[in-house]
């Protein structure tokens, strides 16, 4: 099964993906995770990307395609995935529309996990990451057991540039005029499935569960 997972930053796109990737038997695919490893290694598209980042502002379609498209030909992405981050655009959508079907596949769920904005706000100015095994916490929704240390690996948690007040407004405006419409793209295609993303964690998950599983038609669960 291959599923895009969409949804404006902190809907919980990244807390939710690997989790459907497991109960799918598929593997998690995120673009964010992706971008961020080659701005620590200085790939030439990590240097491309790095000012985009810490502006909040959208990395160009054409170093995002290239990592992504180059990912989708390993074996492990063969028969199933779960997209996280990607498509982000319209145009996005239609050239990952055309590498599946090259190899004779096709995508069977778009999954919007729907926040309201100031939700998200809150969301997103509270959230700080694991720089080593990329685990995600909140300040009042997920804290570490010991501030500032990841319960997973004991790294040092960092807040990410891109979440940091001044990037939040311009990502979920970025969000709003750029990715938005791929919430129509993929109803017109009779792909989406909305998942109300404002409940607790577990309850998303089994609502999501649930979307897959009965192929329902588009509306919120």
């Amino acid at each position: 099964m291959f599923v895009v997972l969409l949804g404006a930053p902190g809907a919980g796109k990244g807390t939710q993906a690997p989790i459907l990737a497991a109960a799918t038997g598929g593997v998690h695919l995120s673009t964010g995770d992706m971008l961020r490893e080659a701005v620590k290694l200085g790939t030439p598209f990590g240097e491309r990307a790095r000012d985009y980042m810490t502006k909040g502002s959208l990395v160009p379609d054409d170093v995002v395609l290239g990592m992504v498209m180059e990912r989708l030909g390993q074996p492990d992405a063969q028969h199933a995935f779960v997209m996280d981050g990607f498509p982000r655009n319209v145009q996005q959508a239609l050239q990952l529309d055309e590498a599946l079907a090259s190899t004779h596949q096709h995508l069977d769920r778009a999954i919007y996990v729907k926040v309201p904005r100031e939700i998200l706000l809150k969301r997103l100015s509270g959230r700080w990451t694991c720089p080593n095994c990329q685990a995600i916490y909140h300040e009042q929704n997920n804290p570490p057991k010991v501030p500032g240390v990841c319960d997973r690996c004991g790294g040092e948690l960092r807040q990410r540039p891109d979440d940091r007040a001044e990037a939040v407004e311009r990502r979920l405006q970025v969000y709003l005029e750029e990715t938005l419409p791929l919430v129509d793209y993929y109803r017109e295609r009779q792909l989406l499935r909305e998942v109300d993303g404002d409940q607790p964690l577990g309850r998303v998950t089994a609502c999501i569960l649930q979307v897959l599983e009965n192929g329902q038609s588009s509306t919120t669960v």
